[in-house]
């Protein structure tokens, strides 16, 4: 089992996102949760990616077309980082 630790403003910010977002959130969650970071790349929906630039060491997941988790993994305490939710500019 992993540990998923969420920014401070998580919360607030899954209060203005549309429900659908959430519920993929939520989805995302479960799935780290049981089985580790490494899962989330055997669902093509997320698609999970390394992030480059001034986000070295960090990752991204889709949780809608718009809408993106942004979090870093420590491997040494079994530990996932959510550090925002944000929308992807295009």
């Amino acid at each position: 089992m992993w540990a998923i630790k969420e920014n401070r403003g998580i919360r607030k910010v899954c209060r203005k996102l549309p429900s659908s977002v959430v519920k993929k959130y939520e989805l995302w969650k479960d799935i780290v949760f049981r089985h580790g970071p490494e899962k989330l790349r055997e669902f093509p929906g997320f698609h999970d990616e390394k992030l480059k630039g001034g986000r070295h060491g960090q990752r991204s997941s889709r949780l809608s077309l718009q809408h993106r988790v942004i979090y870093s993994v420590n491997r040494n305490i079994v530990t996932v980082f959510v550090l925002e939710i944000t929308p992807h500019k295009y």
